[in-house]
């Protein structure tokens, strides 16, 4: 891979984990543009760099927040920080159930299908519109949130929606706080990341080239950077019910995407 193709990717990855427009989309669209010939090993592992940066940007931006849980939970009493943690663990349920009994049905879909990231894209722009509309609460999220703002993230595997997107417009739709759904949805989406690099390690999928390395490094890097500041920059956007924008940036993205499918 060349390194500029590492740059751009990289920040692909940072700023489209965090804003509601897609990172897998783009990511399949930004390979398709840029004619992306890894070998699956190779593509895989580099995608797992990308998301191992955006985990960890996640985790500089909430670190109060995650130091906080843990000193909460370690005091093994049902709090606040432990409920959280519940209600984090209870949100994780129907993506690892997907993960692990249709990984290969969910594979087969990353395979350059841009036509299908078209149609998503749309689907979320969809989403973002009604989140928009809806009303400012100072309602936390509840168990019963968290289980379907889970089901949003499982169906957020699909390349084209929103993972950000899907469970922020899930979270408002319930009638939660916007600061505490982005929040939450961000929060969320750590542990199953770590979860899916630890598992594709383990299987053993995973191949290394040292001659890759400048190009891994410099992705991380860029990943890193664009997951600071995307995350920052979501956070107030949702605040200020400025989602309407990116559903205009998807529909315009996915129609683009679904020409370029129809023309190639």
């Amino acid at each position: 891979m060349e390194i500029l193709d590492a740059i751009i990717l990289g920040i692909i990855q940072g700023l489209t984990e965090f804003l509601p427009v897609s990172s897998s989309g783009h990511l399949e669209i930004g390979k398709a543009i840029l004619g992306d010939n890894s070998v699956p090993e190779e593509s895989l592992l580099f995608t797992v760099v990308l998301h191992f940066a955006t985990a960890l940007s996640t985790m500089v931006i909430f670190r109060k927040d995650i130091l906080n849980l843990i000193k909460g939970a370690l005091k093994f009493e049902w709090n606040d920080d432990l409920q959280f943690i519940s209600k984090i663990a209870i949100s994780m349920i129907p993506a690892v159930i997907v993960g692990l009994f249709f990984e290969e049905q969910l594979e087969s879909l990353f395979g350059g299908n841009i036509l299908l990231v078209g149609c998503m894209l749309i689907v979320t722009a969809i989403l973002l519109f009604l989140a928009d509309k809806a009303k400012d609460t100072e309602k936390k999220v509840s168990f019963q949130n968290a289980f379907v703002i889970g089901i949003s993230q499982a169906i957020a595997m699909l390349p084209g929606i929103s993972r950000s997107g899907a469970t922020i417009s899930t979270s408002v739709l319930l009638g939660n706080d916007k600061t505490k759904a982005a929040r939450f949805s961000f929060l969320m989406v750590v542990p199953l990341i770590f979860g899916k690099i630890a598992k594709d390690v383990l299987s053993g999928d995973l191949t290394y080239d040292s001659g890759n390395f400048t190009a891994l490094s410099i992705g991380f890097v860029a990943a890193f950077i664009a997951g600071l500041f995307a995350c920052t920059w979501m956070i107030s956007l949702v605040k200020k019910s400025k989602l309407s924008y990116f559903a205009i940036y998807c529909v315009i993205v996915g129609i683009i995407a679904i020409v370029f499918s129809l023309l190639n």
